[in-house]
């Protein structure tokens, strides 16, 4: 087997990637991490997709009436196989959009990395360091394949979907313990499988939980056959009829190996604060700070002018008149708007909110503008600008270097667990008793020697 093309360097990586190798803090990040997006996988609960992809989990689980098996679906109890486990859990923990996401590579890896890492590891009795491990792993490579494909492909591929399925290869086939050439395999069965389009956007459609599902079960699948000598494409990502050839037209191969072992991309990940597209928070917290520092009442402001990067504009701009909540969350207006009414863009807002009068108003009179400044940042920096301009015929600049959430302007621990519990008790997935418990298991993942429920069954 070739040993130097890029694929195969990066599929080394993630299977002799030992917990020694590992900086503290990247460990206490991944557990940050973890603890995030068990909050987001619990809001998920009742959301219509998801309860149509964990049901139809349920049906294809094929083992006993009681859908009994090793790995744990979330938020029905209900427990079935590895591969359907993480797709129902992919699916719900990527709908109330307050997952994280990678500034660089603009990719939420969180919620394609635990839901099969969490599926397999309850499946072959591994303890919470392998699991932590692998997790890392699955980070360290799908944020990678997401820099590697650049900006051209952000901008009709939904990265999440395309290299969330590399995430999750890499993250299952460290578990389950495969060699380097094994993981190239894995690699190329899960590439050949990369899916999930912008278009559905215009539509109000649901098939964002299902890029999600289907990139975390197919990453599985690829490992779990890849442990059985099943093979794949060696070079799937940048052969010349892989995955950058028929992707993207800006790939950076230089970007699947860069710092490997030393640059920890875990670590740049950024917590989302509102519930809403990671597109839409610099401009929210931006125009926050004029509204507080101005002491603005929503009916002070004419309009609002966002400048933004061309990436918001890509996926916020189809979305004009939003139809349901969830579309809603791609309308820079409606964020906007509910911050300027109620100084927060969560879960709530949205329910209660979304189409009142006074927030489609407001969100006609908001635009969104190319600058040169804030393209030129972006991935790497996501600066929020805005031009307020009041009934007064005043106009005030906001500016915010580092939205709520990212690396620099990050959340603690206290926070981080407050929002899963207001996750949990937005969508009533389980109670706070439990969710305590659960929490208090995750902080400490590293000191189980076998991963067991997270939930009690019902």
């Amino acid at each position: 087997m070739p040993t130097e093309h890029l694929s195969c360097e990066l599929a080394s990586f993630a299977a002799k990637l030992k917990i020694q190798d590992i900086p503290n803090d990247v460990l206490n990040r991944a557990e940050d991490l973890l603890v995030d997006w068990f909050g987001s996988a619990i809001a998920g609960k009742g959301s219509r997709p998801v309860e149509l992809i964990t049901q139809f989990a349920l049906n294809m689980g094929g083992f006993d009436s009681e859908h009994t098996g090793p790995s744990e679906i979330l938020v029905s109890r209900k427990t079935s196989s590895p591969f359907l486990a993480a797709m129902a859990n992919a699916a719900a923990s990527h709908v109330a959009e307050q997952d994280d996401v990678h500034n660089g590579s603009v990719f939420h890896p969180a919620t394609v990395v635990f839901p099969p890492a969490l599926a397999c590891a309850q499946a072959i009795g591994a303890s919470g360091e392998d699991l932590l491990l692998a997790a890392i792993a699955g980070y360290e490579v799908g944020i990678r394949v997401g820099e590697f494909l650049g900006r051209s492909h952000y901008k009709v591929f939904h990265t999440t979907g395309t290299a969330g399925t590399l995430a999750a290869a890499a993250t299952v086939g460290h578990l389950l313990k495969l060699n380097p050439e094994q993981m190239l395999h894995a690699f190329g069965s899960a590439g050949t499988q990369s899916a999930g389009l912008w278009e559905f956007l215009r539509d109000a459609a649901d098939s964002k939980q299902l890029h999600t599902a289907h990139a975390a079960s197919t990453g599985l699948m690829s490992a779990y056959l890849a442990k059985t000598g099943f093979t794949g494409a060696q070079h799937i990502l940048e052969g010349k009829q892989g995955l950058a050839a028929g992707m993207t037209s800006d790939s950076n191969p230089s970007k699947l190996v860069d710092g490997l072992g030393t640059r920890w991309t875990l670590t740049e990940t950024s917590f989302k604060y509102y519930a809403s597209c990671r597109h839409t928070h610099p401009a929210a917290d931006a125009l926050l700070q004029v509204i507080l520092a101005n002491k603005l009442a929503p009916s002070d402001i004419a309009k609002v002018e966002t400048l933004v990067h061309q990436g918001a504009i890509d996926v916020l701009g189809p979305v004009t008149d939003p139809a349901t909540v969830h579309q809603s969350k791609f309308s820079m207006g409606t964020v906007l708007a509910l911050v300027a009414y109620h100084q927060f863009a969560g879960l709530q807002e949205f329910d209660a909110h979304f189409h009142d009068d006074e927030i489609c108003n407001f969100r006609d009179r908001v635009t969104m503008t190319l600058d040169p400044e804030v393209d030129s940042a972006y991935p790497q920096r996501w600066i929020g600008k805005v031009r307020v301009h009041l009934n007064n015929g005043q106009v005030l600049n906001g500016r915010v270097d580092e939205p709520k959430g990212d690396p620099g302007n990050t959340l603690t621990r206290a926070e981080i667990t407050d929002k899963a519990m207001r996750l949990a008790a937005y969508s009533k997935g389980a109670t706070p008793e439990e969710m305590s418990k659960a929490i208090e298991l995750l902080w400490n993942i590293r000191k189980q020697a076998k991963i067991s429920f997270l939930l009690p069954p019902q």
